[in-house]
């Protein structure tokens, strides 16, 4: 048995906190003791005077799925209190991969030999035996979907290949998948038709999965894409999130007081479930997201064929200079050759006038040198826009990162800060905003437990899994920017993971005890 003794209890529902102990036995909650117990012999206690008890923070947006086997141990994410991830998202995951399907360029990177899987089912067999610190629930990519069947090629899917992509979705999602996700501005995504994603939406929705999306637009036509996820949620009845709401583009901040009525009408409704955002205003992705769809259809391999062609190379830099564009607003962030390793954290406008040349002929010339794989921060979003969005208490804390580590492959990588401090930075601003700490500590845990039916999760009750983060408030907060961004969160003092003592502060060393949850679970 576990004691946790004399911390202040905020146990996840809206509960005023409250002085106590919380007891752990085996992976569970024993108990949970107001004002604690005098005399508890034959515990194991851990000293909590001065701190906040609190469930395991969850990411309701997160990218580890790969990096969960490469550094399992997941540092960045456990430092800053997360117990659960929500993986897969935004079109991408680790599986199925069959056909063309590739990982993104940094998965594929790192992973080497380590990347052993086809099916859903043998990635859980790998993730298992990597035993990862921290629990994750794995969605689907509807771009992992359709390159495993359709490839690259910018067409629509035929009647064959979508009950291809049918049967593969259905088979993760018996293999413990929690539904579907989709990224409508990526390849191959973006060459889909609403009819196939609400086909595919389908499937998920027999079998109770979710839903959650990167919207075909959250720029010029965002009050048009969340139409298109309406009307899917209306064709299907599935369960849908918006992922990272946001008006993306000066010229389109002003839409944000549509952008939110008409989010709230429908969560009103009970057509969605709602959205989640990264605590910062930049967004993060790969530098080549920038060409023309011409340009990027096949990914990255085609790409460096177009860029080794000159003609056709002269086309693609005149298209991305003529884009309406600040260039001081995209600033480097990971690259992979040494000839790029000087650019991370200096932004497009700035290197461009230092080595004269144009924003397009630079653009080109990374992405060339790092065969289409740079890593960009894209500064579209304001802060009074993202105060608008925390104040919606519908609004839960989603990195939209992988983990990451200052060491071994994964800091070779220049990450977006949020990888280190969505956490710390998602509390901060909500209470700034007026909320109470047990509405924010709410949002960060039993209320995403309770949007993705995550049973017996998010919450210091008794008989609830035993995921707890033991945290100093006025300590809590991240360290983490853009040009240093492998700097650890501070405040977190310690973290269980399914019962185990998993994480103190420096020591990632502990027994890893996370699991893949699956449905059941």
């Amino acid at each position: 048995m576990i004691r946790i003794a004399d911390g202040l209890i905020v146990d996840g529902t809206l509960k005023p906190a409250f002085a106590g102990d919380v007891f752990i036995d085996g992976d569970r909650i024993a108990d949970v003791v107001p004002g604690g117990v005098a005399n508890a012999e034959g515990c194991e206690t851990l000293d909590a005077r001065g701190c906040i008890v609190s469930p395991g923070f969850i990411d309701c947006h997160s990218h580890s799925d790969a990096y969960l086997v490469v550094e399992p141990s997941a540092p960045s994410k456990i430092s800053q209190g997360v117990t659960t991830e929500i993986n897969g998202q935004c079109g991408g995951s680790v599986a199925p991969r069959y056909g063309e399907a590739r990982l993104s360029s940094d998965w594929a990177s790192v992973l080497g030999e380590k990347l052993v899987w086809r099916s859903l089912a043998e990635y859980r067999e790998t993730l298992e035996a990597a035993r990862p610190a921290i629990n994750t629930i794995q969605f689907v990519g509807h771009n992992t979907l359709r390159s495993s069947v359709v490839g690259y090629v910018g067409r629509e899917a035929t009647e064959d290949e979508l009950r291809r992509m049918e049967t593969l979705l259905a088979e993760s999602l018996d293999a413990g998948a929690w539904g579907l996700t989709t990224g409508l501005i990526y390849q191959p995504g973006k060459y889909s038709t609403p009819e196939e994603v609400t086909r595919l939406a389908k499937v998920a929705a027999r079998k109770g999965g979710f839903y959650a999306t990167h919207m075909r637009s959250e720029g010029d036509r965002i009050l048009e894409a969340i139409d298109e996820v309406i009307a899917l949620v209306e064709a299907t009845g599935i369960r849908a999130e918006i992922s990272h709401l946001k008006t993306s583009g000066r010229r389109n901040w002003g839409k944000i007081d549509a952008v939110l009525d008409k989010m709230q009408r429908e969560i009103d409704s009970g057509r969605l479930l709602g959205s989640d955002r990264y605590p910062y205003c930049a967004a993060g992705t790969d530098l080549d997201v920038l060409f023309p769809d011409w340009a990027g259809e096949g990914a990255a391999k085609a790409e460096c064929e177009r860029l080794a062609d000159s003609a056709i190379r002269a086309k693609i830099v005149d298209e991305l200079n003529a884009l309406d564009r600040d260039w001081s607003e995209v600033m480097i962030g990971g690259v992979w050759c040494e000839e790029n390793r000087a650019y991370p954290g200096r932004n497009i406008a700035e290197i461009a006038s230092t080595e004269n040349l144009t924003p397009g002929e630079l653009v080109c010339r990374l992405l060339e040198r790092d065969k289409c794989r740079t890593g960009a921060f894209f500064f579209g979003m304001c802060e009074e826009n993202l105060a608008k969005i925390y104040s919606m208490p519908w609004v839960l804390p989603g990195s939209d990162a992988s983990l990451r580590a200052p060491w071994g492959p994964l800091g070779k990588d220049h990450p977006h800060p949020r990888a280190y401090g969505t956490m710390p930075e998602f509390y901060s601003r909500v209470r700034s905003l007026g909320f109470t700490r047990e509405e924010a500590v709410r949002r960060m845990t039993l209320a995403a437990a309770e949007r993705f039916d995550i049973p017996s999760r998010g919450i210091l009750a008794k008989g609830a899994y035993a995921d707890i983060a033991v945290w100093k408030e006025v300590e809590f907060k991240s360290c983490a920017t853009y040009t240093e961004p492998h700097q650890f969160a501070s405040g977190v003092r310690a973290v269980f993971v399914n019962g185990s003592l998993a994480y103190t502060p420096g020591d990632f060393s502990r027994p890893r005890t996370g699991r893949m949850l699956s449905r059941k679970c």
